[in-house]
C-alpha cells in the first residue's frame, strides 16, 4: 500500500468516525452544531497564525538575502577600485 493510500485511509477513517461520534453523541443538535463552529473557528484562526508565522520568516530570510547580495556586491565593486589603481 502506498503512503498515499495510507493517508487517504486514515483521513477517510477519521472523518467516518466524527461523523458517527457526532450522529451518537448525547447532546443536543444545537449544541453539537456550536461545538463544531467552534472547533472550525479555532482550526481556522490556527491555519491563519501559522500562515502569517511563514510570511514572516520567508520575508526575513529574502531581506538577509537581499542584503548578504548587496554586501557582496559592494566588496566586489571594491574589489574591482583596487584592482584598477
Amino acid at each position: 500500500m502506498s503512503k498515499g493510500n495510507t493517508i487517504a485511509g486514515v483521513l477517510v477513517g477519521l472523518a467516518a468516525g466524527a461523523a458517527l461520534g457526532i450522529l451518537f453523541a448525547p447532546e443536543k443538535g444545537s449544541d453539537t452544531r456550536k461545538k463544531i463552529a467552534n472547533k472550525g473557528k479555532d482550526s481556522l484562526d490556527d491555519l491563519k497564525n501559522k500562515y502569517n508565522s511563514a510570511i514572516d520568516q520567508l520575508t526575513s530570510k529574502l531581506d538577509r538575502a537581499k542584503n548578504n547580495g548587496l554586501e557582496m556586491y559592494e566588496e566586489g565593486k571594491e574589489m574591482v577600485e583596487n584592482a584598477k589603481r
